[in-house]
């Protein structure tokens, strides 16, 4: 299948999984947008499925206990020399988004979609968004 075709497809499946859903830790997170993603381009995404919390708090002493500061330490690990510019983000690529200073995780993990957008969470809902301020970005 044309590579294209087939993160065009991954970030279809995102939007089928996640679009308008709420936010639930350990079941609709960011993390587990991120895993879907990644697994829909045939890449293993384990440091990200391995968590069962069912809270932030146990989400963040699920990242510390692996060895991690945040996501960007955790997302570095799963997908090894594979930062590149959020600009160059294609369609099903992990675009780190930056959060309130002092936020625990560092970032919000979102799946690159086409004409520069995002899907995300925000005010507790999975949606598309236009990103305003980007941490880094992982070629999946």
């Amino acid at each position: 299948m044309n590579t294209m075709l087939k993160r065009a497809a991954a970030t279809q499946a995102c939007m089928d999984r996640f679009a308008g859903r709420s936010y639930a830790p350990g079941v609709r997170d960011c993390g587990k947008l991120a895993a879907h993603s990644l697994h829909k381009l045939g890449r293993k995404a384990k440091l990200l499925t391995a968590s069962r919390h069912t809270t932030e708090a146990g989400a963040v002493r699920y990242i510390r206990k692996a060895g991690f500061k945040d996501l960007v330490e955790l997302m570095d690990a799963v997908l090894p020399g594979a930062r590149i510019a959020p600009a160059a983000a294609l369609p099903g690529d992990i675009i780190a988004m930056a959060m309130e200073d002092g936020d625990p995780f560092g970032c919000s993990l979102t799946v690159a979609l086409d004409n520069g957008r995002i899907l995300g969470f925000k005010d507790g809902v999975c949606q598309v968004l236009v990103p305003l301020a980007f941490v880094t970005a992982w070629r999946v």
